[in-house]
């Protein structure tokens, strides 16, 4: 892909294409967002948005960096002051080889003073200096960011950079830290760059409930222990991504919360998906027949013992919430990781009914809203990635045609769905009922809500009557 060739920067005769831009272009990845260093940033940017009749945006007034964007709002540039006295010294200040590539937009050339070409040449990522680590910290992650991105390996002298500064990882921002994380788990890689970070040592410094994970081993319905299961659910997430319908790929690539896609925030939520499962372990029958248990424990499903986590889904999608408030994801971010976590074994449930009728599927769709597509991608991964000795082929195969079946039926009526209104509010419900606010206000609208998910009551005459007749 020849940079000239992109429809907005072929307009541009000033100024260095630079960063992520210029890697993923020479890549071949398209990009929505291109990012320009040059002197006298706000004036050049402010001409280009009138030339381009977009819009202009002040990101960072103390430190020159403005952004453009056109108007169909998908499309930006952001515009930075360049950072020294040449393009040169900006490059030798920024963190990676192959993010210190430059290409001047006055004569179509590359300008490449740290070998950046090279390595991206030979899929390698290597710091430019040591030091770097020591003025931002957040380049430690950032170094698996980029991993997770590209796939390409540490060389020896980043991994003792990160070996050394590693105590300073947390030191950044949570907002940062959390910025990073998305990015990450935006990443073709993400789940081989969450065992590189765990061989790190830094993946629970940032989520400490991976540490009880490591408690849980293998059993008869899951060949690997908890924390690898986990990480095994991520990568399944981005194996079905790939392999999904155009339609479904669309879904997971919106940026509907938290300014990143659905599909980042999902592998995120694969990742936590079972963090419930320690606090709730028990086992039930059965005998270790080793001498000396692998795990330490004196009973362990690597015999015979039957493992439970009765409600873990609930447990984790509480636990989650403390967990993301601390690393500052937004209301919205929180809500949707923890739904899935709570919600991660119910389409499977839904699909086990005696009776698999559009009924059953369709209370399942309006109790899960937009997030149908996000919740049965999870429990495909899922189930994917549990195959102990008790589960068959046939078992996951019977699974998934289920899986498939009701995410086809979604698919087919998400068109002509609407959301379920509300037909009676709480002060409409005392005045009928000649009740005041009570516990047994916040059961009669629940009950109420419960019976229109199941299409008992669909208007407001019904939904009276049913107030009436269910009040005890």
């Amino acid at each position: 892909m020849n940079i000239r060739d992109d429809f907005i920067l072929k307009e541009l005769k000033e100024g260095f294409l630079v960063g992520g831009s210029v890697r993923d272009f020479l890549r071949g990845k398209e990009n929505t967002d291109r990012d320009i260093t040059v002197k006298g940033a706000e004036n050049f940017a402010k001409k280009i948005a009138q030339k381009l009749n977009a819009t202009f945006i002040t990101l960072d007034n103390e430190n020159k960096i403005y952004r453009v964007v056109l108007k169909d709002k998908t499309n930006y540039l952001d515009i930075s002051e360049l950072q020294g006295e040449s393009i040169e010294e900006d490059l030798k200040r920024r963190d990676f080889t192959i993010n210190a590539i430059a290409y001047d937009l006055s004569s179509d050339k590359f300008i490449d003073v740290t070998g950046g070409l090279n390595d991206l040449k030979n899929g390698v990522l290597q710091s430019i200096r040591e030091g770097n680590f020591q003025d931002d910290p957040l380049r430690i992650l950032r170094a698996f960011r980029f991993y997770a991105l590209t796939g390409f390996e540490f060389t020896p002298e980043l991994n003792a950079a990160i070996k050394k500064y590693l105590p300073l990882a947390l030191n950044p921002a949570k907002e940062r830290i959390a910025y990073e994380i998305m990015k990450l788990f935006g990443g073709k890689y993400a789940d081989k760059a969450l065992l590189k970070m765990d061989e790190a040592g830094l993946l629970e410094k940032i989520f400490p409930c991976i540490i009880d994970t490591k408690k849980v081993p293998p059993n008869t319905h899951h060949h690997l222990d908890l924390f690898h299961h986990t990480v095994e659910t991520v990568r399944q997430i981005e194996i079905i991504y790939e392999t999904s319908p155009e339609t479904v790929q669309e879904h997971l690539n919106s940026v509907d919360f938290g300014g990143f896609p659905r599909i980042n925030h999902l592998k995120l939520a694969g990742f936590l998906h079972d963090i419930g499962k320690f606090s709730t372990w028990t086992l039930e029958g059965g005998k270790c027949k080793k001498e000396e248990c692998l795990y330490n424990k004196p009973e362990c499903s690597v015999c015979n013992a039957r493992h439970r986590f009765i409600k873990h889904d609930d447990v984790g999608a509480k636990a989650v919430v403390p967990l993301l408030k601390d690393l500052k994801f937004s209301k919205k971010q929180i809500e949707y990781i923890s739904s899935m976590i709570k919600n991660h074994i119910y389409p499977s449930g839904v699909i086990a009914a005696p009776d698999l009728s559009e009924k059953v599927m369709m209370r399942y769709i309006r109790k899960m809203g937009n997030n149908v597509i996000d919740n049965i991608t999870l429990a495909k991964a899922d189930r994917l990635s549990a195959r102990g000795v008790d589960v068959t082929d046939g078992m996951v195969e019977a699974n998934l045609n289920g899986l498939n079946k009701l995410l086809n039926f979604y698919l087919q009526k998400r068109e002509t769905l609407k959301p379920l209104p509300k037909l009676l509010d709480g002060r409409e419900i005392m005045e009928i009922l000649n009740i005041g606010q009570s516990p047994m206000l916040g059961k009669i609208i629940k009950n109420l809500h419960e019976a229109q998910l199941n299409g008992d009551v669909t208007t407001k005459e019904e939904a009276v009557n049913f107030i009436i007749t269910h009040k005890d």
